[in-house]
C-alpha cells in the first residue's frame, strides 16, 4: 500500500463541555484528547499527520506541538464551521506542503476519541488493502444507536450510505450499526468526492459521511470495489462530549495503562484508585500503594517503594527509595535508596543524596542534601547546599529571604545542626562543625566549632506558686 497521511478533526468548541476551554484540550491521563487519536496515528507511521484546528486554535496548536517534537505532526486552519466534510477539505492544503503524494492513502480520525488503538486502525489497513477498495471505514453497534449516523446497507450486505439521526427515517433509525467516524480513504478519491458534496441535509452541513455514498455510487457503477469495513467495540470508538464521557474515557486510559505496568512487573496494590499519567516511566518491582498519583515526567527506577497518598510530578526517583504515605513531590530529584516522608514536601530543585533521609513534616525546596545526610522532623530547608553526613535536628529554618533576594546556606560535609536552629543566610557551616540547640547562626562557623547564641538559663523559684495566687 502506498504511503499514509492522517488527517485528526480538532477544531470544534465542544460546548457540551461547558467549559471555556477547547474540547479537544481538555485532559485524561495527563495528556489533552486529541493526542490519544494523533499518537495511534504515529504508531502507524502516519506521515504527514495534519490537526485540523478551529477553536482556540493557536492553543491547540501550541500544546499538541509539544507533545510531539521532532515529529511530522501539521496543522489546518478550518475558519468556519460548516461540518465534518469541510474540515477535512481544510487539511488538503496542509498535505500538499508536507509532500503528501496524491497516490497515498488518508486515515481519517476524530480528536476526541482517545480510546481507539493502532492495532484496530492497522485492522482497518488490512480489511482496506485487501478489498482493494477506494474506501474502508469502522462501525460500531452501541447498546443505544440514538444519535449516530446508521450504516445503511444493500441486499448484499455492502454499505449503501450513511445516514445521520436528524436525516433518519423511523425504518432507519431502527439500525444498530453505526459510524465510528473513522475512515481510510484513497486521496484522490476522498477530495474530488468532497469538492462534489453539498449542504442540502437537517444539519445544512458538508457530511464527511457523504464520501460513503461516493464509493457505492462508484461500485454499482463498476469503477470500484465496494467499500470495506470493519467492527469495533463501543468502548474503543466512543467519543467524548462532556464531562461524565471525559472521566469515563479516563478510567478506561487508567485501566490500560496500569494493565501494561502489572504485566511489566510493577506492583499497583489497588488499581481502582491509583493514578499514573501518559509518559511516567516506572522500572520493575517497584510498588505503588493506593491512592498514589504520577503525574508529568516523573521516572521510577527499579525497587522504589511509593506510599499511600503520595503525590509525585515531573519526579526523578532512583533505584531502591522509599516514597513513605502522604508526601507531596515535584520536580525534584530523590537518590538510591533515601527516604522520603511520611508527609514530607520536596518543592522544586531538591536534589537528595544516595541514601538520605527527610522526614515527617519536612519541606525542601532548590537545595542539595548530600549522601547520607539527614532532615528528620519539622524543618524547611530552602537555597541550600548540604554534604555529606550531615545531620540536621527537628525545627531547624535556613532563613533564605531578605525580602529582597533569594541567599544560599551552605552546611558542609559532617557538620551537625541543632534542634530549633535557624541560619540566616548567606552563611556557611564549615566541615565538622556543631550548631547547638536554640542557635541563630548570623556568621559562619569555622570547621570543628560549636557555634551556640542562647543565654544563660536562669530558674526563678517559686515563680508558680506566685502566679497562682495573682
Amino acid at each position: 500500500m502506498d504511503a499514509i497521511a492522517a488527517v485528526v478533526l480538532a477544531a470544534g468548541k465542544g460546548t457540551r463541555m461547558k467549559s471555556d476551554r477547547a474540547k479537544v484540550l481538555h485532559q485524561a491521563c495527563g495528556r489533552p484528547l486529541a493526542y490519544f487519536p494523533i499518537r495511534a496515528a504515529f504508531a502507524l507511521d502516519c506521515a504527514p499527520v495534519v490537526a485540523v484546528v478551529g477553536h482556540q486554535a493557536d492553543l491547540v496548536e501550541k500544546e499538541l506541538s509539544q507533545l510531539f517534537p521532532g515529529a511530522p505532526l501539521e496543522f489546518a486552519l478550518q475558519k468556519d464551521q460548516l461540518g465534518t466534510g469541510h474540515a477535512v477539505a481544510s487539511a488538503q492544503a496542509a498535505l500538499k506542503r508536507s509532500g503528501f503524494s496524491d497516490r497515498g492513502s488518508v486515515l481519517l480520525l476524530c480528536g476526541d476519541t482517545p480510546l481507539v488503538t493502532a492495532e484496530t486502525l492497522q485492522r482497518l489497513v488490512r480489511v482496506k488493502r485487501e478489498a482493494r477498495a477506494p474506501l474502508a471505514f469502522i462501525t460500531t453497534r452501541p447498546a443505544d444507536p440514538k444519535g449516530y449516523g446508521r450504516i445503511v446497507r444493500n441486499e448484499k450486505g455492502s454499505p449503501e450510505r450513511i445516514v445521520e439521526e436528524k436525516d433518519a427515517s423511523a425504518a432507519e433509525k431502527r439500525i444498530g450499526e453505526v459510524n465510528a467516524g473513522i475512515y481510510l480513504v484513497d486521496a484522490p478519491f476522498l477530495f474530488k468526492a468532497l469538492g462534489q458534496a453539498n449542504r442540502n441535509n437537517a444539519q445544512g452541513e458538508y457530511y464527511l459521511t457523504d464520501i460513503v455514498s461516493a464509493a457505492a455510487a462508484a461500485a454499482r457503477e463498476g469503477r470500484a470495489p465496494w467499500s470495506a469495513t470493519i467492527e469495533a467495540s463501543e468502548e474503543e470508538v466512543s467519543g467524548v462530549n462532556d464531562r461524565a464521557q471525559l472521566a469515563w474515557s479516563a478510567a478506561r486510559l487508567r485501566e490500560r495503562r496500569l494493565s501494561a505496568l502489572m504485566r511489566d512487573g510493577v506492583t499497583i496494590v489497588d488499581p481502582a484508585v491509583t493514578y499514573v499519567d501518559e509518559g511516567v516511566e516506572i522500572g520493575t518491582d517497584t510498588v505503588l500503594e493506593p491512592l498514589v498519583s504520577l503525574r508529568g515526567k516523573t521516572r521510577l527506577g527499579r525497587g522504589v517503594e511509593v506510599g499511600q497518598g503520595c503525590v509525585l510530578v515531573d519526579m526523578e526517583v532512583a533505584d531502591g527509595a522509599r516514597i513513605l504515605p502522604y508526601s507531596h513531590l515535584t520536580a525534584s530529584q530523590v537518590g538510591k535508596g533515601a527516604i522520603v516522608g511520611p508527609f514530607a514536601r520536596l518543592r522544586p530543585g531538591a536534589q537528595l543524596g544516595e541514601g538520605s533521609h527527610v522526614g515527617n513534616f519536612v519541606e525542601i525546596k532548590k537545595t542539595v542534601l548530600g549522601k547520607g545526610s539527614k532532615a528528620n522532623h519539622l524543618s524547611y530547608l530552602g537555597d541550600a547546599v548540604i554534604g555529606e553526613g550531615v545531620n540536621v535536628g527537628a525545627g531547624t529554618i535556613t532563613c533564605n529571604y531578605d525580602g529582597k533576594k533569594k541567599h544560599v546556606t551552605t552546611i558542609e560535609d559532617g557538620a551537625f545542626i541543632g534542634s530549633d536552629t535557624q541560619l540566616i543566610a548567606p552563611v556557611t557551616v564549615h566541615k565538622g562543625a556543631y550548631v547547638g540547640t536554640g542557635t541563630t547562626v548570623r556568621e559562619d562557623v569555622p570547621p570543628g566549632s560549636l557555634a551556640v547564641s542562647a543565654g544563660k538559663q536562669r530558674n526563678i523559684e517559686g515563680w508558680v506558686e506566685k502566679k497562682g495566687k495573682k
